[in-house]
């Protein structure tokens, strides 16, 4: 585990009708997975077909809260805050709609994901809004930690 990363495991609420999943709450909220302390922005990105890598980069301010809505998803996660116990570890967390849960990114831990299904979809939350002018992001090559994104027992 990394240091402030956490995965937090959430309950699909069903009935006749379908299901309801709560994604995020503001902080001071009475559920354990009440961990937004700031809001910037939400957004949806897709990936149409499996194997599309989106990594890997780290904020210096910004934090992410990352929920797989359609389809699955390995993440890889590298702690890069030279004064966090865990500098250097490495987390790979497989999320998805068969098991829903929500990835807390703090800010200086570099993290990329892999569509694991064709159509897989991520809910994205941002405790600051993007600025396209001044973007606040590190970005590094998608191999820079090796060879993370091969699919085990392939």
């Amino acid at each position: 585990m990394i240091q402030d990363v956490q995965v937090i495991p959430l309950t699909a609420h069903m009935d006749d009708r379908g299901y309801l999943v709560e994604i995020v709450r503001q902080a001071g909220g009475e559920e354990p997975h009440a961990v937004v302390h700031r809001f910037g922005q939400v957004y949806l990105v897709g990936d149409m077909v499996r194997g599309i890598i989106r990594a890997f980069h780290k904020h210096h301010e910004l934090w992410d809260w990352f929920f797989i809505s359609h389809g699955s998803a390995k993440f890889v996660l590298r702690d890069d805050r030279a004064d966090s116990p865990t500098y250097g570890e490495m987390m790979t967390i497989i999320a998805g709609e068969r098991n829903p849960r929500l990835i807390v990114v703090p800010p200086g831990v570099y993290h990329g994901w892999m569509s694991l299904e064709d159509d897989t979809q991520m809910i994205s939350t941002a405790s600051h809004s993007y600025n396209r002018a001044n973007p606040d992001e590190v970005r590094i090559p998608p191999d820079a930690f090796g060879d993370v994104w091969t699919v085990k027992g392939k």
